[in-house]
């Protein structure tokens, strides 16, 4: 592989500049976290995916919620956040049926609620990436055709036993990739958060998916790749992340003991290109600004992590 330096360098100081900047904040220092103007003016994910404010809510309301589901429900629940990806259309879903899970799904009712939202000027998705959008089940409107594939799969397919069944994560990834409505890209983050959860207990390093942003970002990085795909690429910043931050002076602080993962290794590779548009403009792609700048929230995270990674509280 022939490596673009300065970009390849630029990926590891996102990564350890943007996880500075989320230690600051956890810590209560005042802004700006940062002396980088691009950092200070946009924004962007965090070096860990978890890290986000929409994992941190997958979490601590739909998965680790103060109530027990069944395995079935809770795949349901999470597949069904993820469809939607924002958290005040999950509320809405709550404050209208009190609970969400597949035993009491009807998707005639949960179309009127969110119809009626739409109706009202509210957004129902989160547009940090845009879900597909066709017909495939007939409807004009998006959700109709999302809580239909919904109703395809858990009650129609029983897709709950296939996933509970699966080995790997790329088994579960397979099968939800074979859906209408769901791209690679969808069915890695929906494999992901699935695996957030203790209803199955894969390996996350076994398989990575390149998703639209992170191949752009690869292309800035690297002039050739040679014969390395993009997931070996992915896993090539895997697998030499502690020798590169130490070749770049870098203290990359983790989270816990945990390195950072081959999600966020692709992630990364979407924030960065992102990053370039303002610091090597001339690195050009289909993309030539950053739509969102940063705007400071007022409530601060708890931060809660998969009981199986053994991060505490402190995470020491």
């Amino acid at each position: 592989m022939e490596k673009r330096q300065k970009v390849y360098d630029l990926y590891w100081y996102f990564a350890y500049e943007r996880q500075n900047i989320f230690w600051k904040k956890l810590n209560n220092y005042p802004a700006p976290w940062t002396e980088d103007p691009i950092l200070q003016t946009y924004k962007f994910c965090n070096s860990y995916r978890v890290n986000d404010r929409v994992s941190q809510y997958l979490l601590k309301n739909v998965i680790y919620s103060k109530k027990t589901y069944s395995k079935e429900n809770m795949l349901f629940r999470i597949i069904l956040f993820k469809l939607f990806n924002k958290e005040s259309t999950w509320e809405l879903l709550i404050d209208n049926f009190n609970d969400i899970t597949l035993d009491d799904f009807k998707p005639k009712e949960y179309s009127k609620v969110l119809e009626n939202a739409i109706s009202n000027d509210k957004k129902i998705y989160n547009d940090a990436y845009i879900s597909c959008a066709n017909k495939a089940f007939g409807y004009n409107r998006k959700h109709d055709n999302h809580l239909a594939l919904l109703n395809k799969m858990f009650n129609i397919d029983k897709i709950q036993n296939k996933i509970l069944k699966c080995k790997t994560m790329e088994e579960a990834f397979n099968i939800i990739k074979s859906y209408p409505l769901i791209g690679n890209f969808m069915a890695y983050q929906l494999v992901t958060d699935i695996n957030y959860s203790d209803i199955v207990n894969w390996q996350e390093n076994e398989f990575t998916v390149a998703g639209p942003g992170s191949l752009r970002g690869i292309k800035k990085c690297f002039i050739d790749k040679g014969k390395y795909t993009n997931e070996d690429i992915i896993r090539y910043m895997y697998e030499h992340q502690d020798q590169e931050f130490k070749r770049l002076g870098l203290d990359f602080k983790k989270i816990g003991n945990r390195k950072l993962q081959l999600i966020d290794c692709q992630n990364i590779f979407c924030e960065l290109d992102k990053y370039c548009r303002e610091a090597l403009p001339d690195l050009k792609s289909n993309r030539t600004k950053i739509k969102k700048k940063y705007t400071q929230k007022t409530n601060k995270i708890d931060y809660l992590y998969p009981p199986k990674w053994h991060i505490n509280k402190n995470n020491d």
